[in-house]
């Protein structure tokens, strides 16, 4: 039985991190589809854009070497202030 709620927490962890990493791009790309089938082509081609260049970036910080000690570093590097 605890080998399941390992499992379970390790699977939360992954699904953080890869919302943390990608969350910006998912919406973006989420908006651009709301644009366009709400017939606004400027404003999907804009959400687009940004998505692509959030999806840059998050692969960049995704390369960086990192661990739990560096964890604070690289999750904040994401966060727009």
């Amino acid at each position: 039985m605890t080998e399941y709620i390992i499992i379970v927490a390790l699977i939360a962890i992954a699904a953080i991190g890869a919302f943390t990493m990608f969350g910006d791009v998912v919406r973006n790309q989420t908006a651009s589809m709301a644009a366009e089938l709400g017939g606004s082509g400027t404003e999907a081609t804009k959400a687009t854009k940004q998505a692509t260049k959030q999806g840059k970036a998050a692969v960049t910080i995704a390369a960086k070497e990192g661990g739990l000690d560096k964890y604070n570093a690289t999750a904040g590097s994401s966060i727009k202030k």
